[in-house]
């Protein structure tokens, strides 16, 4: 009787106001998605159009060259001389060709995640500085002129207009994945916050999944529409922007930052479908209370202050072993790492596109299994996962030239390693670190986490191409070593959150730090205590 009473007390709570915010929300992470994956399927097709670009730049400067020669040659010599040999600097100019196409490459790919690490450190000032609404328009604002600037990429300098139009881009997903997960939190009942926060994540790979598909070379990803797909981005941007009018701001914020009671409850009383909305205000005004009584806390702080130093340093953990992981190496190259290891069992484009169906699939299970196990289990049993696909993929790809079916255990490695990932790697570093810190700290703390991923994803996108040129097949070893040592670090310095409050988070904190309780009344012990 309990839980069926349970589950009422949660449809009651899903209303369809609640329901179409979310949704709305999510599309700013879709289109991040949209923006993460777009690059990857057409890879080759936007690779020879850079190569076009360069070979013609190449012609025309050894056109110059040789006319200035030729000239020069028919001053002082006499006209039926033979003609000059070309100049060495072409043909240093050719070999480099080569190295610069894989540099705009890397730029096209990394200059997304650019724009999102300096963006996402100003997401929470601007959604406290004009609301979550405006703040999301001002998103998409970016979104629509990074998607406009690639859509005209085909009648410009291609180079040029994707890289900085990716750039752009960047900068509206750095705010989208700073205030989307802030916005449906806050508008989310308690009971469901954990549940409806995960739908970022499910949103975004939902997104990738979609860019991969209208990737295909009979849909967009071909020589004639490839620049139709990196601006069709501002679709989900300009639908997001017009619908969001009729989405309620969020009532904490209302509540909180502008002092409106009772708009805030109007607006629940939407959100709830109910006219007894006292435990959400009662809810909001301890957090005012507690927001109220603890100043802001700078990020030097964080590292300072013995109360906030363990938990930023479990958030990073958290927030670095995403990314070191491997799994934008695969996600932003793993069209030509299928290339690579000559797959031969289908296109591998469509390889890709079973990847991103693997990895929507399995985060949509982690939204049901995030509150049925706890996060660090999960996180951990993921970490351990991803470690021994791992191995299997690098065997796979070593052991290539000697067994054909070696290829298709790195094929299987590659799926089973997205689907560790989605159980607990990829969703929980965004929403534990709202239960990790209490609200003075938590808008530094979720700042500085966001921008160490996005500064982390700009990292490997920018020196993944170049770091598996150079190990070959050997490069997913690397990652091994980073999720050993992540899974290690976790393992000793991360707690266990799920139903617990910030008191009993902070004991687990002290306990792994091997410090007792120690009395408040030695005031010399603990100042000695702090400074250790």
């Amino acid at each position: 009787m309990g839980k069926r009473r349970g589950k009422t007390n949660k449809a009651k709570e899903i209303t369809g106001t609640l329901v179409f915010t979310v949704l709305i929300a999510a599309l700013g992470s879709f289109q991040c998605g949209y923006n993460i994956g777009v690059i990857n399927v057409p890879q080759p097709i936007i690779i020879s159009q850079y190569r076009e670009i360069l070979d013609s730049m190449l012609n025309d400067g050894e056109d110059t060259n040789n006319y200035v020669i030729n000239t020069t040659v028919a001053l002082l010599t006499n006209p039926h001389s033979a003609n000059p040999t070309p100049t060495p600097w072409a043909e240093e100019e050719v070999m480099s060709s080569t190295d610069s196409v894989t540099m705009l490459w890397s730029l096209s790919v990394s200059s997304f995640a650019a724009g999102g690490t300096i963006a996402s450190f100003f997401s929470g000032w601007l959604g406290d500085k004009l609301g979550r609404i405006k703040a999301l328009l001002v998103a998409n604002s970016f979104s629509l002129v990074g998607a406009l600037l690639m859509g005209l990429s085909k009648w410009g300098p291609s180079h040029i207009l994707v890289i900085t139009g990716r750039s752009i881009s960047g900068l509206a997903c750095g705010l989208i994945s700073g205030l989307v997960p802030l916005y449906i939190g806050e508008i989310a009942p308690a009971s469901l916050r954990g549940t409806i926060g995960s739908l970022h994540q499910l949103a975004l790979v939902t997104g990738i999944l979609i860019s991969q598909i209208f990737g295909l070379d009979f849909i967009l990803g071909n020589h004639d529409l490839w620049y139709i797909l990196l601006g069709l981005s501002a679709a989900p941007a300009l639908l997001q922007s017009l619908l969001l009018n009729f989405c309620p701001e969020s009532p904490r914020y209302l509540f909180i930052k502008l002092e409106k009671e009772d708009k805030a409850k109007q607006i629940l009383k939407r959100l709830r479908g109910s006219d007894d909305v006292t435990q959400d205000i009662n809810e909001i005004k301890r957090e005012k209370e507690e927001a109220s009584s603890e100043q802001k806390v700078s990020v030097i702080q964080l590292f300072t202050n013995s109360s906030y130093r363990q938990p930023i340093i479990a958030a990073l953990i958290l927030h670095l072993a995403q990314q070191f992981s491997g799994i934008n190496g695969i996600f932003y190259y793993s069209t030509s790492i299928f290339y690579t290891a000559l797959i031969m069992v289908g296109h591998p484009a469509h390889v890709t596109i079973g990847l991103g169906v693997i990895n929507m699939i399995f985060s949509a299970v982690s939204v049901w299994l995030v509150h049925k196990a706890g996060r660090r289990s999960l996180f951990l049993t993921g970490m351990i996962g991803m470690f021994c696909c791992t191995i299997f993929m690098s065997l796979g790809l070593v052991l290539l030239d000697k067994s054909a079916w070696m290829s298709y255990m790195s094929l299987t490695a590659i799926f089973i390693f997205v689907t560790f990932f989605e159980i607990g790697p990829g969703p929980i570093p965004w929403f534990i670190v709202a239960e990790l810190f209490s609200q003075g700290a938590r808008p530094t703390a979720a700042a500085l986490a966001a921008s160490s991923n996005w500064a982390c994803n700009f990292i490997i996108a920018q020196g993944f191409q170049y770091i598996a040129d150079f190990c070959g097949p050997y490069v997913f070893f690397l990652f091994s070593g980073s999720l050993l040592a992540f899974t290690l670090l976790a393992y000793f310095k991360v707690p266990e959150t799920k139903g617990k409050s910030f008191e009993e988070i902070a004991a687990e904190f002290q306990k792994k730090s091997g410090s007792a309780q120690r009395p408040k009344a030695d005031a010399e012990m603990e100042f000695l205590g702090d400074i250790l």
